[in-house]
């Protein structure tokens, strides 16, 4: 196994910079894809190379492994890089790439098989001692023995698909009477969303914390994790809100989670980059949840209190190198809170709000970072998440840390779509959040959409400037290109010779 020297990550926005800023670092060529829709995207335009790959939505592009794999074969590239969504956590696309010839910046397939359903998840784990929420170990296939076995473990009680996650298929039962009715629903959107109507029950921790633990494994069967991230501030059962180092956790606790996310991640054999999630209930209870094999949205924070690159150390570890560190020898300092910017409306419920980018300027200043995807002028496309940027601060402490994404997120300025900038604002600076004594009821205990006041324009005059800046942006737009599948673009070229 040899050094890597190009790399395509199939993946768009603000993950696909984020990646290709660390290859660059290290020498490493970059090849983006894109979709009709992100014509002249900032990947697009950052990476040396570009080929296009289909229609916008992401079933006829992102998706399709071929149009992918041959992509990687027309631009010479060596390796692949599948950044996170899409199909980064699909066996059959590792496989793909390294029956291709190609190396695969992540898991084995094995891994990323038996991670994928919580059931052979939960299996695994409770093989190497993990502790685990009670429940069923086997999918439904009889709807009176559910019952029965939710009786005896105790409303409330939590259906969860087997597959996927953000919390499809997912249903709260508080008594018997509801269960068959919200059995229905979980199993008919979890076959919608996952192609698999699989479910299972376990008990529901009423007040629970999202802790999760990032892990890292090299091919020689060495695996150390790096500490935890708090994410218990959600809205629909997905992450807004992350820190790092959690405000609860004593040393003590976190010394046996991180034991137990290590031993998550032996029992599949794990290396590259991975995330093992668990519950902390309100007596510092924890159980094993779920492990995501791959990179997570969230890991700047572990990079921001441990000083390391997680890409970099996912390329050498897929070159075949040692971890460079053993658990003893890794250590954090202060801490870092990260604040996902969507293009999404908090006072209607957290909906989609796409469309045009009026105005678009990012906060700066010490321990200020914006892991960004979109500029003044791009169009937030309606076919995928419409997640624009993250924001990360990190101080000496925690206190500082909020005081200083508070003023970041009041540098933020967005117009042309809705975001979660205020909702964010409104979560540090809570005193619940402030105190630490929060969970991931959070939103559903304490925001409503009066939280963020009354808006501050009229929503005729909103539409009206982004129907004018729409019309521009077609206007000046219509003689932009993008690269040529087997040719660098003309905007790289003039950067790398210095002339940009």
């Amino acid at each position: 196994m040899g050094k890597i020297k190009k790399v395509l990550v199939a993946n768009r926005g603000e993950i696909a910079l984020r990646i290709f800023k660390s290859l660059k670092e290290l020498s490493i060529e970059t090849v983006a894809v894109f979709s009709d829709a992100d014509r002249g995207a900032l990947h697009v335009r950052y990476a040396d190379q570009a080929v296009y790959i289909g229609p916008s939505p992401a079933s006829q592009s992102y998706l399709q492994i071929d149009k992918i794999l041959d992509a990687a074969r027309v631009t010479g590239a060596d390796a692949i890089h599948p950044g996170y969504g899409f199909l980064s956590e699909k066996e059959d696309f590792a496989r793909a790439v390294r029956e291709a010839g190609l190396t695969y910046i992540g898991p084995s397939e094995h891994s990323i098989q038996t991670m994928g359903s919580k059931l052979e998840a939960k299996r695994a784990a409770q093989a190497f001692g993990v502790p685990l929420v009670p429940g069923t170990a086997a999918p439904i296939t009889d709807t009176q023995e559910a019952i029965r076995l939710a009786n005896e473990i105790g409303f409330p009680i939590l259906i969860k698909a087997s597959a996927g996650g953000g919390g499809k298929g997912m249903r709260i039962v508080h008594q018997a009477v509801d269960f068959e009715a919200q059995l229905e629903r979980a199993k008919s959107e979890a076959l919608a969303s996952f192609g698999d109507d699989a479910v299972f029950i376990e008990k529901y921790v009423t007040s629970p914390r999202h802790i999760e633990f990032q892990i890292l494994g090299d091919q020689h069967g060495n695996i150390v994790h790096l500490f935890e991230r708090e994410c218990s501030i959600q809205r629909r059962h997905q992450k807004v809100i992350e820190e790092a180092p959690s405000s609860v956790l004593t040393p003590e606790l976190r010394e046996r989670m991180g034991s137990a996310a290590v031993n998550v991640a032996r029992s599949c054999g794990y290396y590259n980059a991975g995330t093992v999630e668990f519950i902390l209930d309100d007596a510092l209870n924890f159980y094993f949840l779920e492990m995501n094999t791959r990179l997570q949205v969230e890991h700047p924070v572990t990079e921001m209190i441990t000083g390391l690159d997680l890409v970099r150390l996912q390329v050498r570890i897929a070159e075949g190198e040692k971890l460079p560190f053993t658990q003893s020898e890794l250590t954090f300092s202060g801490h870092a809170i990260e604040a996902r910017i969507y293009a999404e409306d908090p006072q209607r419920q957290f909906m989609p709000d796409p469309g045009l980018l009026r105005s678009y300027e990012v906060p700066s200043g010490n321990g200020v970072r914006v892991d960004n995807g979109y500029e003044a002028g791009s169009e937030v496309p309606v076919y995928y998440d419409p997640m624009l940027a993250k924001l990360i601060c990190y101080a000496e402490n925690r206190e500082q840390a909020i005081a200083k994404m508070i003023r970041a997120l009041s540098d933020y300025t967005i117009s042309g779509v809705s975001t979660t900038l205020a909702f964010c604002r409104f979560a540090v600076d809570h005193p619940a959040f402030r105190s630490g004594d929060f969970d991931t009821h959070f939103v559903a205990n304490h925001f409503t959409p009066e939280s963020l006041g009354q808006r501050s324009i009229p929503e005729e005059i909103e539409r009206m400037a982004v129907a004018l800046a729409y019309t521009h942006s077609q206007q000046t737009s219509t003689a932009s290109s993008v690269t040529k599948v087997d040719q660098p673009s003309p905007w790289f070229k003039n950067r790398k010779h210095g002339r940009d």
